[in-house]
């Protein structure tokens, strides 16, 4: 062993070991900071020092970087799968209000779509957030916005489009989006720092019908017309394309070539009865980072295939 690789070595050993500050090392040694960085650098390259990832975080960051590479997203952030099913949802926006928490800066506001799980998040942005968050809804349906009642803490000041999820008619639809009250809303959505979407599934246990928006016949439908899901109750192809329905008509909501056009937009989405419906909005360009479960990404990306 020679000489530089036994100063290697140690400086290896005070930096990464003992947690000696890079200037500590040099101090300590009689050498410049900058030959202890040189020396650093070299040790990675040369092998002395190696790095390894626990295995679960390997699998993670794995799955990760191949649902970039796949769909061409900016990020995305993969939680453990849950063993209850039903928590799913509940671990995912939690994954996801801690994530837009580290991105907001003082004065920004955060665009919120409709459904279970991006409701779920405004409460936890809402509850944990140091300073008031703004928050602008992208769809007229108003009670998904408001502050779940288990809530001792809502620190969020709300815009909404003050208006139904569905109208009556596809005449007082557009009465309604004329209304200056919404395009107000409408105004103010292009100017958030993110924007939050959940995607809903052709599935009984989707929001839309949950909640009674639409009913068996609707559902049947849409999927006849080819729908495998929803963002933003807009019902989309397995491609993402737009499907046009009367629905369409009576529906208000932001457009989705207003979301593609909007900057990070965050889909937030898990589970089984949700892959397709995914897929759809990954490969229709709607987002620019996803945050799933690790069961969800290996299903995007073929790994896994049972349901």
């Amino acid at each position: 062993m020679d000489y530089e690789e036994s100063l290697m070595i140690k400086i290896a050993w005070y930096y990464y070991f003992e947690n000696m500050t890079q200037q500590s090392v040099a101090d300590t040694l009689g050498i410049s900071r900058m030959r202890v960085i040189k020396l650093l650098d070299k040790a990675r390259q040369t092998g002395i020092i190696q790095f390894k990832l626990r295995k679960d975080g390997e699998t993670r960051m794995k799955l990760e970087r191949g649902l970039m590479d796949e769909f061409g997203l900016k990020d995305a952030f993969i939680v453990p799968s849950s063993l209850n099913k039903s928590m799913v949802n509940a671990g995912v926006a939690e994954a996801a209000s801690m994530y837009i928490t580290e991105r907001l800066t003082e004065n920004s506001f955060i665009n919120m779509g409709y459904g279970d799980t991006p409701s779920r998040v405004l409460n936890n942005l809402a509850t944990m957030a140091e300073r008031p968050i703004t928050c602008v809804s992208l769809t007229g349906g108003v009670s998904y916005y408001l502050p779940d009642t288990r809530s001792n803490v809502f620190n969020a000041k709300l815009h909404l489009i003050p208006t139904p999820l569905l109208a009556s008619s596809k005449e007082m639809a557009d009465a309604m989006r004329h209304e200056a009250s919404v395009t107000e809303i409408s105004r103010m959505i292009t100017l958030a720092q993110l924007t939050v979407v959940g995607i809903g599934a052709m599935h009984e246990s989707a929001t839309i019908f949950k909640s009674g928006i639409l009913n068996r016949n609707d559902f049947l439908y849409l999927q006849m017309q080819g729908a495998v899901g929803d963002l933003l109750s807009h019902f989309i192809d397995r491609d993402g394309r737009l499907i046009e329905t009367p629905l369409e008509e009576r529906l208000i909501s932001t457009s989705l070539d207003k979301l593609k056009a909007l900057q990070n937009v965050i889909g937030v989405a898990a589970g089984d009865v949700k892959i397709n419906a995914i897929r759809a909005a990954l490969c229709g360009g709607y987002l620019d980072v996803l945050i799933t479960d690790d069961r969800t990404a290996s299903r995007l990306l073929g790994l896994e295939t049972d349901a």
